[in-house]
């Protein structure tokens, strides 16, 4: 599990870096075309920080051992699927749905992890 959560981890930290460096890096995915202007800074700032906030969180954890650390992301994850498939499924617009559909299986994974992690101190 450790070896996932990791995977994970670097999988969300690369992913929100190169969204700080190379703006289009996830355009492939989407089928809106990005903003401009001050909401192209608002589009990256903003999926930058979720995946950072995502692949830290799990880190956290894994270095505390302490699956609270695993429960925002998982509420991140959860949220962003939920409201990405309803904008997706009204308007055929966002992120494509096999990407929904990884953030679901990342969300499950998050969940199996924390509920096997040992607590630090137990």
């Amino acid at each position: 599990m450790k070896i996932v959560a990791g995977a994970l981890s670097g999988f969300f930290v690369v992913t929100g870096l190169l969204w700080l460096v190379v703006p289009d890096f996830v355009a492939r995915q989407m089928r809106m075309e990005l903003l401009t202007g001050d909401g192209l800074t608002t589009q990256i700032g903003d999926l930058a920080a979720f995946f950072l906030t995502l692949g830290g969180s799990i880190a956290i954890a894994l270095i505390t051992m302490r699956s609270v650390w695993l429960y925002p992301p998982v509420m991140l994850l959860s949220f962003a699927a939920a409201g990405r498939l309803i904008a997706w499924s009204v308007h055929g617009a966002g992120l494509t749905l096999d990407m929904i559909v990884f953030e679901i299986v990342a969300a499950a994974l998050l969940v199996f992890t924390a509920e096997r992690m040992p607590e630090a101190g137990r």
